[in-house]
């Protein structure tokens, strides 16, 4: 008898112990945007393009944009405006994830 209690709480306490270790663990926060390690949305391609021209083109740092943490290249001065006037509508869905 002296050993099933043993056993029991023995059970009890590593139940207790694993509930208390997963409840502080912090939650895994994901970025809005998925980039490159450089901080680069979608490896640098151009996300007017895919409107503009209907295929993917390279971006260039020169015409790059910061928006939602992730820095933005584009092909031109004029795709990057139209991207800053309306993030939303150029941004690939749920963050290019």
């Amino acid at each position: 008898m002296i050993k099933l209690n043993i056993i029991k709480y023995t059970f009890l306490f590593l139940v207790i112990f694993f509930l208390v270790f997963i409840s502080s663990v912090p939650a895994i926060a994901i970025d809005d945007v998925n980039k490159t390690f450089w901080g680069v949305a979608i490896k640098g391609y151009d996300p007017v393009a895919y409107f503009t021209k209907g295929s993917p083109v390279k971006g260039f740092k020169e015409f790059a944009y910061n928006w939602n943490d992730a820095k933005w290249y584009f092909s031109s001065a004029q795709n990057r405006d139209l991207f800053a006037a309306d993030p939303e509508r150029y941004a690939p869905q749920y963050g290019g994830y």
